[in-house]
Parts: structure tokens; sequence; C-alpha cells
């Protein structure tokens, strides 16, 4: 019988992801926690001389039965007691000097200190990978931003042409969302916890009366051994940290999705202003020899349809920890912020081909844009014509008069359009007060661009760290998809 391999989940279906995330990965974290909390007890000297060495090499994952556990965790409704059985076996077994070394493992702790702990540690073994792929995502979104910040594009709103547009402000902000949403996550404090049996630090307390030390100095060295932050106090029904996670992880898959959808929309054949880069085997049909389906972006999007309903348990078991420790709220919690965990890792590494590799058409983004021809440029031609215009017989401004004109060219055959709106614009303005070099400069789509440039370049600016060129992209450490990151940008 084989494990969870991510069969339906292909978007997380990664070796590194699986490393970082399955239940090797938790098992290891567990046993981590209990490892470093024996050393911070003999440093202390609240445990035998020799017990960190004993539990340190007792505490490697292959000594253990990960499925035997899972199940044996049914018994106490979590993996942590099975296998402290296990360990404080293999610890007995080690102790060939007789040290004494189980009295370090898992003293004064309770399993919701370690489990809670491991899953802090799992996180923070994992966002390293994932903080290098969104680096070197926004560095390749900041160098298309500067690319083409004059590119030509036509601007959408509610499914329809609305301004012109330049393809480099949407790739800077493509790039501010996942520059936020990274650097929301970098700041992220995930802390120890170390509570006890009902969050009064009771068996710590006795355990380290007479040292000079206290409970909250041992937790502060396990914050410090295993990478995580310190905190005040015990959390068991405090969630913030589990919550802040989820939602940053969340938000991760926000910024991502949003890349994913406008690609899809954008490579569709009637549109065809992008393409994911190409590799052998991707995007194939089992019925359809010709289609290239843009499945880069479509596994990225599965991951963002996702991950608020993930996001949204961790908020749910959150508002209903009741008691002191609580009962199955707890418990929903860790497959959530597991599954969230792997679906960002793997929507990231995804993503992370997709701006390295991303092949752009501006031939097919201008055609696409003078579709709706001059009608485009009404707004600033109303801004700049309707004051000319005194009103007429009728009483109309010229705010109307120009309306009017809007109104009577969208009559017009599809294909007349252009030349209709400029006829009735030139009939209704005399030369003197509007030239004609003046009106095709305000039918000039280039013309109408407000400040795209100087967005772009503001937001490039406020991220500098991830923005960065060639050197902060090669820095940024491997890719969750190493395979997949040699594909030119058309």
């Amino acid at each position: 019988m084989h494990g969870d391999v991510g069969l339906l989940s292909p978007v997380s279906a990664s070796p590194l992801v699986a490393a970082l995330t399955g239940d090797g990965a938790v098992l290891g974290a567990i046993l981590a926690v209990e490892a470093a909390w024996a050393a911070v007890l003999e440093e202390a000297s609240l445990a035998p001389a020799g017990s960190a060495a004993v539990v340190a090499a007792a505490a490697q994952v292959d000594r253990y039965d990960t499925a035997g556990i899972a199940v044996r965790a049914q018994g106490g409704a979590n993996p942590v007691i099975p296998l402290l059985a296990d360990l404080r076996a293999q610890v007995k077994a080690l102790d060939t000097d007789n040290v004494g070394a189980v009295k370090a493992v898992h003293t004064s702790l309770t399993s919701q200190d370690v489990l809670d702990t491991a899953l802090m540690l799992l996180a923070r073994n994992a966002l390293p990978a994932l903080q290098a792929d969104l680096q070197r995502t926004a560095a390749a979104l900041a160098a298309l931003a500067e690319q083409h910040a004059g590119t030509l594009c036509v601007g959408r709103s509610l499914t329809q042409h609305s301004l012109p547009f330049t393809f480099g402000l949407k790739a800077a902000q493509w790039f501010h969302g996942v520059a936020a949403a990274a650097r929301r996550l970098a700041a992220l404090e995930l802390p120890v916890q170390t509570g006890g049996a009902a969050g009064t630090l009771a068996a710590g307390t006795a355990l380290t009366e007479g040292s000079d030390v206290t409970p909250f100095d041992l937790a502060d060295r396990l914050a410090a051994a295993l990478g995580l932050a310190a905190t005040p106090g015990p959390w068991h029904t405090n969630r913030l940290a589990v919550t802040a996670l989820g939602d940053a992880l969340a938000a991760v898959t926000d910024a991502l999705g949003k890349i994913a959808g406008d690609v899809l929309f954008l490579s569709r054949p009637e549109v065809a202003e992008l393409a994911e880069p190409r590799a052998a085997g991707r995007g194939v049909s089992s019925a359809m020899p010709q289609k290239q389906n843009p499945v880069l972006s479509v596994l990225v999007r599965s991951a963002a349809l996702q991950a608020p309903a993930l996001a949204a348990q961790l908020h749910l078991a959150a508002a209903n920890f009741n008691d002191e420790r609580p009962d199955g709220a707890w418990h929903t919690e860790w497959p959530a912020l597991r599954q969230l965990l792997r679906l960002v890792l793997g929507a990231a590494g995804q993503l992370r081909e997709l701006a390295e590799g991303l092949q752009l058409f501006p031939a097919a983004m201008r055609r696409n844009l003078d579709l709706s021809g001059p009608l485009l440029l009404s707004e600033g031609v109303s801004a700049a014509v309707a004051p000319l215009l005194a009103a007429d017989s009728a009483g109309r401004t010229g705010k109307q008069q120009l309306q009017a004109i809007v109104d009577q060219t969208l009559q017009a055959p599809a294909a007349g359009q252009a030349a209709t709106y400029r006829r009735l614009l030139r009939a209704a303005v005399p030369a003197e007060q509007l030239s004609d070099t003046r009106l095709e400069e305000l039918l000039d789509p280039a013309g109408y661009l407000g400040q795209a440039a100087e967005i772009s370049r503001r937001i490039l600016a406020a991220y500098p760290d991830y923005a960065g060129g060639t050197a902060a992209r090669a820095d940024a450490g491997p890719s969750l998809n190493p395979d997949l990151n040699g594909a030119s940008r058309g």
C-alpha cells in the first residue's frame, strides 16, 4: 500500500514539497522538538548529563514506523502520544551507559506543546524554499515591467475594453501582489509552545524549582535552538500564530492566482497576447493532439481556488478553541495548515517557471487595442474637447454633445466606427478650436496612459528587495521546479 503522493493534487506533487510537508517531515519536526527540548534541559542541568546526545540519536525519522504511528494516534487523538512511547523505547535501547536519558524526554511538556511547536517548525523549514521561488518570480515580473513599460495593450474592466494600458504596468501590478505577499510572509513570527498540561507551566515550575532558570527561560532557549520566535506565554487557545500563517499563505496564492487568471485569458487563441513557456509533454490533451493547454496557470489557479477555504478552516477552529485546551477544533488545524503549505509551495514553483518563461506578443496586444478604435479614447477626448463646445440649440452641454457622438458612432457597423467617430468629432468642433493635428493626438492611445510608467516605477521602488536584477535572481536559491527553469521568455 502506497502513501499519499499527490495523485489528485498535481499542483503540489513535487518531491521537494513532499520532503518539506509530508508525513516524514511532520514526524521529523516532532522528533526535532523533543531532541531540542532534551538539549535545553541538559544545558540547564535539569536532565542527566549525556541525555541530549542519546535523545538526538533516537530522534531519527527512519527509526519509526510512520504508518503505524498514524494508526495508533487514534488511541490518543494525536500522533505525539504513540510516538513518545516509541521514542522512549528507542532512548532506553540506545542509553548503553545508563545515564537515564529517558528522563529528558518530554519532561514538563504536553502533546499540544510539541505538535504546535512542530507545525511552526514545519512551516519555518518550508518558508525558505517558498521565498526563493517568490523572489525569482518577483524579479522576473520586475524585469517584464521594465522591458515593456511602453508596450501598449488594452485595459479591461467588467470584461470590456476600458482604456489604453501598458503591459509593463500589468506586470508591475502582478509584481506588487507577489512582493507584498512575500514580504508579509517574511515578517511572520512562528512561536514556540511550552505551556504544559493546561497552559500554566505548572510542571515546568516544579521542574525548575531550586534552579537558576525559569520555565520562561527554557521556552526561550527552545525557541532559539529551533529557530522559532520566543513568546511571552503559552498560546494553547490563542491561535493567532496559526491563523496569521494561514492568512499569509493564502495571500500568496491570491497573488499567484491573479496572475494565473490573467494568463489564462490572455493566452486564449482569440486573444493570443501571451503564451506559457513550452516544454516537452506539457499542455497535452488526451484526445486533441493540437492542443497546448496552459497547464501551469491551471495548476496555480487550482491552488488559489482551494486556499481560502483552508485559511477559513483555521479561523473556524480558532474561534472554537474551548476551555484551556480544546477538543476537536485543534485537530482540524493540522490537515488544513499542511495542505495550505503544500498548495502554496507547489503553486509558487509553477508560477516561478511561468513568469521566467512567459512569451509576449506585442503585435497581438496592439491588434486587440485597435479593436475599439478611437472610441477607446472617448474619456480623454471628452475632458479635452467638452470645454471647447458651447451649449447647442437643445441646451446640451459639451459633454452631453460628445456622449451623443459616441452613441451615434456605436450605431454604425463595427468596421466603420473609427471613421464615423473621427468624422463626427471633426464636424462638432471648429478647426480653429481643435486642429487636425491636435485631434489625432487625442486619438492616439499612447498619449492617454496617465501615470502608467510612474506607477510602475513607484511599485518597483517600494520593494527593492524583490525587484532585483539578474544577480538577485541568481542568488535566490533553489527552485521548487529546478528542471523547469530553462525556458526562455519570448
